[in-house]
């Protein structure tokens, strides 16, 4: 909201950091209160700036200074703070204000859907990226075959590996870890169209890699928390004369911190010893993509 004496607080939800700007007017009294009584979260950061004629101070921290704290829900990552008001002690026996705490938070989606333009034998480079200042950028790329580069060449041929590079920029959030959570393949933009197919479903299991003629497999080690590499064998839809793709993959993250788990995994299946095997986290979390049944 604008800042004026009936809504005093104002919090723009940066891709970083907060910014927050305060009136001093805190409870519309017409009585401004002192700005060193004004401080940022449990770190009790000052304000960066003043304004003495529209009467306002701004605060300026990163998502994850000033002493905030994560709250990590199925679809978002909140980030929480305050807005402290401490008010001098008083020089007489009596007082007219009292300190307060106003709640901040700010709200970034776990979650997106990153699709591909079409792809086929001129097949256009697979790029999308998803950025706002409210939303976590999430990134899907084709790769050269050293994984160095985006690919430059547009064309495929059946018996080829497709590379495919998942991504997020989270340098300023808390440690983040990616996951593949599905990906789809349909003949038309419209990713419930028919026919389609699914090569990674249930959560992170690379379900085309259980094809006799199929090398499919999540890279391990990762190059970072944050990134995600796997190799598909090209394919086309059978009887589909324009050999066109599009691919649709759900990405989303958790805290680096946090330990894989059947919702958050990236499982590979190894043909030569029949099993699924994660790119971290224990084996048994592989285990419900043999049953298809990993939760929701």
């Amino acid at each position: 909201r604008a800042v004026a004496p009936l809504h005093p607080v104002a919090v723009q939800c940066q891709e970083a950091q907060l910014l927050l700007t305060v009136h001093r007017d805190l409870f519309g009294t017409g009585r401004l209160v002192r700005a060193a009584e004004l401080s940022l979260g449990s770190a009790s950061c000052p304000p960066v700036a003043q304004n003495p004629a529209e009467s306002t101070v701004t605060f300026v921290a990163g998502l994850h200074e000033c002493g905030s704290t994560l709250r990590v829900t199925p679809d978002s990552l909140i980030y929480t703070t305050s807005l402290n008001y401490s008010p001098a002690p008083p020089s007489s026996p009596i007082i007219r204000s009292s300190p307060a705490v106003v709640p901040i938070e700010c709200h970034y989606p776990r979650r997106s859907n990153v699709s591909s333009d079409g792809v086929r034998p001129t097949w256009v480079p697979l790029r999308s990226t998803l950025s706002s200042e409210e939303k976590l950028p999430f990134s899907l790329r084709l790769m050269s075959d050293d994984w160095s580069a985006e690919r430059v060449s547009p064309v495929f041929q059946l018996g080829e590996i497709l590379r495919f590079q998942a991504a997020v920029e989270a340098e300023n959030h808390v440690p983040l870890r990616l996951f593949v959570d599905s990906c789809v393949a349909t003949p038309t933009p419209d990713r419930t169209s028919s026919p389609q197919y699914p090569f990674i479903d249930f959560h992170g299991c690379l379900v085309d890699g259980q094809l006799d003629d199929a090398t499919s497999a999540f890279m391990s080690p990762r190059p970072r928390p944050d990134v995600l590499q796997f190799a598909v064998d090209a394919f086309k839809f059978a009887g589909d004369s324009s050999n066109l793709i599009y691919i649709t993959c759900h990405l989303k993250v958790s805290p680096a911190a946090q330990a894989p788990d059947p919702l958050h995994k990236a499982c590979s299946f190894s043909r030569a010893n029949n099993l699924w095997t994660p790119v971290e986290g224990s084996g048994d979390i592989c285990s419900c993509c043999e049953t298809r049944s990993c939760g929701s």
